[in-house]
């Protein structure tokens, strides 16, 4: 039977390190509020912390090449001062999200062998969104030379039944770390998994995986994954066989349970900049015409500094709402290249972004159910990028582990 999770030698804050000022939220969380990122700088100070070790995205035309050579040449500063290693580890986390509810997951590592992020593969682990390839250069270059990697990908598995996870969270008892997350991020705990609890989770898994149509499903994260799947590659294509024993074949995840109660799906919201109100909305009703009867109406509530205003397509051009939106806004961009589009998690980030900047436009519509996600990856292949988001903003994965990822 094949194996599909793996333990893997983790770094975690040596007790000298203050927890709750070193993790910090995904570096791919609140790209166009710099006030947010900004709040963690004044809450890390002078401490250690993983947002030494790690790129915002808000920052990423901001001084980049000097960024990432201060956070790799912080990488080897930490991993002899700050972090302890623990040897061939799985860690189960609960964490307590912004609003109270509690999660589940499991921290390993899993073979990249096993993904692909294309949009129809018959892989192990799926994208469940589309991959957009210009993004993944700028990241191979920041892993590049990077002696650890810092997972906020999470893994969806359909277990219904609920044997792969929960069943070891129910003999956890000495917390391995236990503390609250900063701004808001609600609580975390980790529980270092015994050999025994280990072989559970993995007979669980494999078995999980042999009567599925495929056992994981990307959560968060693709990009992050997607540019550890090519530097990976890249390796290969340079070592050839010797490649199979290099760290960098591995990627450190969290696995979480798609039935999990608390897991929610919301949908990641469009905002755009540069564009013409009225010329926009006019162009979206003459896209109206190109929907088809398939599909269900797409129904767009804008907002924007003159008012509000819902559009309404009879059908859209999609299954989804959001794959209506997403396919109009790249055709619209591709002709008019002045105009940018971010996507953005909860109804106040995005008001607020209408608000303080000038011209920009917001998309709100209804998101997808989570237990639509693994049949239509099954049907359809991966979705159109940015579909759904694994609750608010503030509850996304926080840097915490770590794990070396050069020979």
């Amino acid at each position: 039977m094949k194996q599909y999770l793996f333990p893997a030698n983790i770094l975690l804050p040596k007790e000298s390190v203050d927890p709750s000022r070193y993790s910090v939220i995904a570096c791919d969380q609140f790209t166009s509020e710099p006030a947010y990122w900004s709040a963690v700088e004044d809450v890390v100070g002078d401490a250690p912390s993983a947002l030494r070790l790690t790129l915002p995205e808000v920052y990423l035309e901001d001084n980049k090449r000097e960024r990432v050579a201060a956070i790799n040449e912080a990488m080897r500063t930490y991993a002899d001062t700050h972090l302890c290693e623990y040897a061939d580890a799985m860690i189960l986390v609960r964490r307590t999200d912004s609003v109270g509810g509690e999660r589940l997951g499991i921290v390993a590592a899993i073979d990249l062998e096993e993904y692909s992020y294309e949009r129809r593969t018959d892989a192990a682990i799926r994208a469940t969104e589309g991959t957009v390839l210009e993004r993944i250069p700028p990241r191979v270059e920041i892993r590049r030379d990077a002696l650890l990697e810092l997972p906020h990908v999470m893994l969806l598995i359909d277990d219904r039944a609920r044997t792969v996870i929960e069943p070891i969270a129910a003999k956890m008892t000495t917390p391995l770390y236990n503390f609250d997350l900063m701004l808001g991020g609600g609580h975390i705990t980790g529980y270092l998994l015994d050999k025994g609890m280990q072989k559970e989770v993995t007979r669980a898994m494999d078995a999980l995986a042999e009567n599925a149509a495929f056992p994981f499903a990307v959560g968060d994260g693709n990009h992050s994954l997607a540019s550890a799947k090519a530097h990976y590659e890249a390796i290969k294509a340079s070592l050839g066989d010797a490649a199979k024993d290099h760290p960098a074949r591995f990627a450190l995840v969290e696995i979480v349970n798609l039935h999990d109660d608390s897991l929610s799906f919301e949908p990641i919201y469009r905002v755009v900049f540069g564009a013409d109100a009225d010329e926009l909305f006019s162009a979206i009703e003459g896209d109206m015409e190109n929907g088809t009867a398939e599909n269900p109406a797409a129904v767009l509530h804008c907002i924007y500094g003159g008012g509000e205003r819902t559009l309404t397509y009879p059908h859209g051009t999609h299954s989804l709402t959001v794959g209506t939106l997403q396919k109009f806004l790249d055709g619209y961009c591709a002709s008019h290249p002045e105009v940018r589009i971010d996507y953005i998690h909860g109804e106040d980030s995005l008001a607020t972004i209408v608000a303080e900047n000038a011209g920009a436009i917001g998309f709100l519509f209804d998101g997808m159910k989570k237990e639509e996600l693994f049949p239509a990856v099954a049907a359809d292949g991966a979705l159109p990028r940015k579909t759904f988001s694994m609750g608010h903003a503030k509850d996304k994965r926080y840097y915490l582990e770590a794990r070396r990822i050069k020979a």
